[in-house]
């Protein structure tokens, strides 16, 4: 008689709090601060009805990764269609994610990157994926990947030359 081995998943409240910065971070880099609230939620209402069926040994955050991306598209595809915010009322923004509170000149100068060098500076630098995984997410191979990174990184050094302590706090070299 052959014994299973039961493995229980954690709750899912457990995943999205553990999870949850790193999927807006990602978010928020592809989209910029406007759409990235409601391409979190999309990520994890999708993830919650997934859950079930996601494998015990999965690695749950490039799995919320790749829902995000996902839904990033959709929602860069939608934009389109979509009202466009207006200055007022003010929005105050989540602070949730946000890598540094007085670094949203980072973050400004990430959404003005081209789609691929965006996608790849998110994907690698604030979510921590490995650039096999961000091949997979772009499509492409893993060397494509790190160039767009890399030059992504470039650009934004040039951007923020004038900002000295964020110039200082981006990656030198290859992170993974």
């Amino acid at each position: 008689m052959e014994l299973r081995q039961t493995t229980s998943k954690i709750p899912f409240e457990s995943v999205v709090h553990e999870q949850g910065a790193t999927v807006l971070r990602v978010c928020r880099a592809v989209l910029g601060v406007h759409d990235a609230d409601d391409a979190w939620s999309d990520t994890f209402l999708a993830a919650l009805q997934a859950y079930p069926d996601l494998p015990h040994d999965a690695n749950v955050q490039a799995w919320l990764v790749t829902i995000a991306h996902r839904k990033c598209v959709d929602h860069l595809r939608a934009g389109n269609r979509r009202a466009v915010p207006v200055d007022s009322p003010p929005e105050h923004a989540s602070r949730l994610g946000i890598p540094g509170e007085d670094h949203s000149e980072l973050l400004d100068a990430v959404t003005h990157l081209p789609p691929k060098q965006r996608q790849a500076v998110a994907y690698h630098y604030l979510a921590g994926l490995p650039y096999k995984d961000v091949a997979a997410l772009l499509g492409g191979t893993p060397e494509a990947a790190r160039r767009a990174g890399t030059d992504g990184v470039k650009a934004l050094r040039s951007v923020l030359a004038d900002l000295p302590m964020l110039a200082h706090s981006l990656p030198k070299g290859e992170i993974r």
